[in-house]
């Protein structure tokens, strides 16, 4: 199911076909460093982490991360989402890449994709998004965007404290 298509991108829900991608996603060395490790080692592993996550998120709040195609290949370079985490107020809005499509602008253009969805679709008007103090490329794409830095918080109690940066719809 397509949600949204951009000038160079298309976004959908992730089904359990997409599991070998999820699975070489999750374990880029650059997706455990900034984002951390979801225990995911195995295609069931990555079919659990699609039906309990994304797939939970659409059936509960009518969003979730979505896959992120290039429409002119049709390679799947990441995800990009709305995500409701319990230790947030506000919908926060996430996206990771695979190496080989980083500096292109993607996570730029369906992040923004992904906020007018939010706003247009869910009719929210603050969105949030959080990152780890050191990932400068993440920090950037946020602040392209119109986020602005607010706090630092801790989204567990056993994770280290993470950016917090707000943006009014």
């Amino acid at each position: 199911m397509e949600i949204r298509e951009t000038e160079r991108l298309r976004l959908r829900r992730l089904t359990f076909d997409d599991a070998p991608f999820i699975l070489r996603l999750l374990n880029e060395p650059s997706f455990l460093r900034y984002i951390g490790d979801k225990g995911v080692r195995t295609i069931e592993d990555a079919q659990q982490y699609i039906l309990h996550g994304p797939q939970a998120s659409y059936e509960q709040h009518g969003f979730g991360l979505y896959l992120v195609t290039v429409t002119a290949t049709g390679a799947a370079a990441g995800i990009c989402g709305l995500i409701k985490r319990d230790t947030l107020p506000d919908v926060d809005v996430g996206y990771a890449f695979l190496p080989a499509f980083w500096g292109q602008g993607y996570a730029v253009e369906s992040a923004a994709a992904v906020l007018s969805e939010a706003r247009d679709i869910f009719g929210l008007t603050r969105v949030a998004a959080v990152t780890t103090p050191d990932n400068d490329s993440s920090i950037r794409v946020l602040e392209r965007l119109g986020f602005r830095y607010e706090r630092q918080v801790n989204l567990t109690a056993h994770e280290p404290a993470v950016k917090l940066f707000i943006v009014e719809l």
